[in-house]
């Protein structure tokens, strides 16, 4: 897809993304209101899947589907389903199930459209919506159309902080549920902490991501994300000015994620280099 075709679809796409994400949103806020439990456990005891989970993710894969039948679905709790257009969604039904367990107003729905195979490091992101149902924050990005937030206040361009000294940065970060790879992404914390100006740990990859593109934080880190977590996020970020990217000059993976205004970046991932993240 050259760059002028992809900028013309994702506003079309943006508005069924935005369309599936709040209906979802909304009929998870409702099953939240009503009480939930933990329905399964996934890596660890303490990753947990709740039927609001799943329930979402079957609404959301029921509208994709309903709106465009040849692309493409890649989701946290079902398998892949395989398109023929090219095009797949990237969807994380619940980011942050823990909080929505907890009942802590930090959790989102978080759809995102990219051309090509379900692989940040091979994909084109085209549009991108998180919403966090219980505030109604609705963080969105197309490719080439800028990254907005639109709230009960209305609708405002975003854009990351430029000119922030590491020492003065507010960095947020997440940890995954594995008790070793906590230890390490401790260890790793240890060394950031002294340098920068605070940590925060919000518990949604998701609205980490929406958050840095609203100036909200002037970085975020992770080891250990899935596609789907960060998909919509990382879009929205490049949209409102910032950089997203892994260490050594890589793509954002697995193997870590960095999110931050093209100058702090460079300076964070050299410190998280050194701590040996």
């Amino acid at each position: 897809m050259t760059e002028n075709a992809a900028a013309a679809a994702s506003v079309d796409l943006l508005a069924i993304a935005r369309r599936i994400a709040l209906a979802a949103a909304d009929a998870a806020l409702e099953e939240r209101r009503k009480g939930i439990s933990v329905a399964a456990t996934k890596s660890t005891p303490t990753d947990v899947v709740t039927a609001v989970d799943r329930d979402t993710e079957e609404r959301i894969r029921a509208m994709i589907l309903d709106a465009r039948p040849d692309d493409g679905i890649f989701g946290e709790e079902d398998d892949t389903h395989v398109g023929s257009s090219g095009l797949n969604w990237v969807v994380d039904p619940i980011d942050g199930t823990v909080n929505l367990l907890y009942d802590i107003p930090a959790w989102s729905v978080s759809i995102a459209v990219v051309d090509g195979p379900p692989d940040p490091a091979h994909w084109h992101g085209l549009a991108g919506v998180v919403v966090n149902p219980v505030t109604g924050e609705v963080f969105e990005a197309s490719v080439g159309g800028g990254a907005r937030l639109v709230d009960g206040l209305g609708e405002r361009e975003l854009r990351v902080n430029d000119d922030v000294h590491l020492s003065r940065a507010l960095v947020a970060t997440g940890f995954g549920y594995a008790a070793d790879r906590r230890a390490d992404q401790a260890a790793v914390l240890v060394d950031v902490l002294p340098r920068i100006r605070d940590i925060r740990r919000i518990g949604s990859a998701a609205l980490d991501l929406g958050a840095v593109a609203a100036g909200r934080l002037d970085a975020f880190y992770e080891l250990g994300l899935n596609p789907w977590d960060h998909a919509a996020g990382a879009l929205i970020v490049r949209e409102a000015g910032g950089r997203v990217g892994g260490l050594g000059g890589a793509a954002e993976s697995d193997r870590m994620l960095v999110a931050a205004a093209p100058s702090l970046f460079e300076d964070l991932t050299a410190l998280l280099e050194q701590a040996g993240a």
